[in-house]
């Protein structure tokens, strides 16, 4: 499985970004599709992810109710919309996939895009 994220960039606080994943190859086995982001000297966060099969979806605690997770199982597309961003969202945003359902740790995730850089100024 290959994955490709986009979007990320430089944005004001209180403002809203979105990001894109793309999954291909043997995209069969991908229960989960989700995000997390890694800011400097910090460990890697889980931020949102959501279930192919069903479109359910779930949240970091530090992100709920500011970050709206969506995907498009045909397109094996997933997308979070961040809204009222705040400088502590200033990271590396990795997207991620695994074949288990309901997970929010790096290790129980087997494959990785590159990352993409969100910028949040004061």
């Amino acid at each position: 499985v290959q994955l490709q994220a986009s979007g990320g960039g430089l944005v004001q606080a209180g403002g809203s970004l979105r990001l894109s994943c793309a999954a291909s190859g043997r995209t069969f086995n991908v229960a989960t599709m989700g995000w997390f982001r890694q800011a400097p000297g910090k460990e890697r966060e889980f931020v949102a992810a959501i279930i192919r099969s069903a479109g359910a979806t779930y949240y970091g605690d530090s992100v709920k109710g500011r970050f709206t997770i969506s995907g498009d199982s045909a397109k094996n597309t997933v997308s979070p919309q961040m809204n009222s961003l705040q400088p502590e969202d200033t990271a590396v945003y990795y997207c991620a996939a695994t074949s288990i359902m309901w997970r929010q740790t790096p290790s129980d995730y087997n494959y990785w895009g590159q990352g993409t850089q969100v910028t949040v100024s004061s």
